[in-house]
């Protein structure tokens, strides 16, 4: 099977989505699939649209670029949308309507949450063909080796890391643990540290600051405390709080977005107007959510399965799929010219 992923590969930290593609590219080619990042070759089995969006850094090709290959170029390759970001996380106004927009063009769609999915269903998406998959981080480097264990009596240390630095990407929480820390809280010695690009402006006080870092090196940091922290708001799933189970460390995690999905069982739950009670909570019982994120699952190579799973399920249906597409072409004359042309160019 030959893959065209829709994003352009960034080198050192660049958010999750960046990582999903390194993850889900490695996996793909260890299982023999050939992985390509354009539109160029005429023979692609499978295109996963990634990132619709022209202007995004990330962006490889977009809808409008993938119907210009199925028209011209490939008219037996199978579409893939993967949707993983909306409106609510940034406080956008347009990023609903253009992924849903786009995602006509696709044959098959993966949400990474129930959350986002149940979303888009309210937006009045099309969820034939659609699959819930939650994201996972490479357990090669996000891992418990040499991880912390707190012994109850030294400096419990609290930690996050983002590569975003949207407010809304948890500084209601982080600046109340910034006023926590500089003092003792019901007795317990915290500390907390921040990982990662923070909002224009913005200083911690209390808080230990650290540049945003990629690989075994953010490991290790991670691996130095032990709980992990995450407020993010209307997160559709995130990298950071996965990377932060997968080394060891329990979750104190928001009630929003698809996160509980993700977090549910291994640690705490909480709201901004309870957040001191459910610090407290998971401090007494440390012990317990310790043992439970042993158990952790969601890592890339479970997540990469997943993907590879669905992807041949589609293509094992690709006549189906390919005929509900020619029903579905709102101008039947146009679409009929342009396999006119394409049958002409691939027989020159």
């Amino acid at each position: 099977m030959k893959v065209s992923i829709g994003s352009k590969i960034k080198q050192g930290p660049w958010g999750g989505g960046n990582l999903f593609v390194i993850n889900l590219k490695n996996y793909l080619l260890s299982q023999g699939h050939d992985v390509v990042h354009t539109l160029k070759d005429k023979d692609i089995d499978l295109i996963l649209m990634t990132e619709p969006r022209r202007k995004s850094e990330s962006s490889a090709f977009t809808h409008f670029d993938i119907k210009n290959y199925l028209e011209f170029i490939n008219p037996n390759a199978i579409v893939v949308h993967r949707i993983n970001e909306c409106d609510e996380r940034k406080d956008t106004n347009y990023v609903n309507k253009y992924l849903s927009n786009a995602n006509k063009i696709a044959d098959g769609t993966v949400f990474v949450s129930t959350w986002i999915k149940d979303l888009y269903k309210e937006v009045g998406i099309d969820l034939k063909n659609s699959k819930v998959i939650l994201s996972g981080s490479d357990k090669k480097i996000f891992n418990d080796i040499n991880g912390a264990n707190w012994d109850k009596k030294s400096e419990l240390k609290i930690v996050t890391h983002h590569w975003g630095d949207n407010w809304k990407k948890g500084f209601d929480t982080y600046n109340i643990l910034d006023e926590i820390v500089k003092n003792d809280f019901y007795g317990y010695d915290l500390s907390f540290t921040y990982i990662g690009k923070i909002p224009k402006n913005y200083k911690f006080i209390n808080s230990n600051y650290i540049t945003p870092l990629s690989g075994n090196e953010l490991a290790d940091e991670i691996k130095k405390h032990h709980i992990y922290v995450t407020g993010s708001l209307n997160e559709p799933s995130g990298n950071h709080h996965i990377e932060g189970a997968q080394c060891g460390l329990p979750l104190l995690y928001i009630n929003s977005g698809g996160i509980p999905e993700y977090c549910n069982g291994y640690g705490v739950m909480y709201d901004i107007e309870n957040f001191k009670e459910k610090l407290k909570e998971i401090i007494i019982n440390y012990d317990v959510y310790k043992n439970a994120i042993k158990t952790y699952k969601n890592d890339s190579q479970v997540m990469s399965k997943e993907y590879e799973e669905f992807f041949f399920s589609l293509i094992k249906i690709k006549h189906q799929l390919i005929k509900e597409r020619e029903k579905s072409t709102e101008n039947k004359i146009i679409y009929f010219i342009k396999k006119i042309i394409f049958k002409i160019r691939n027989s020159s």
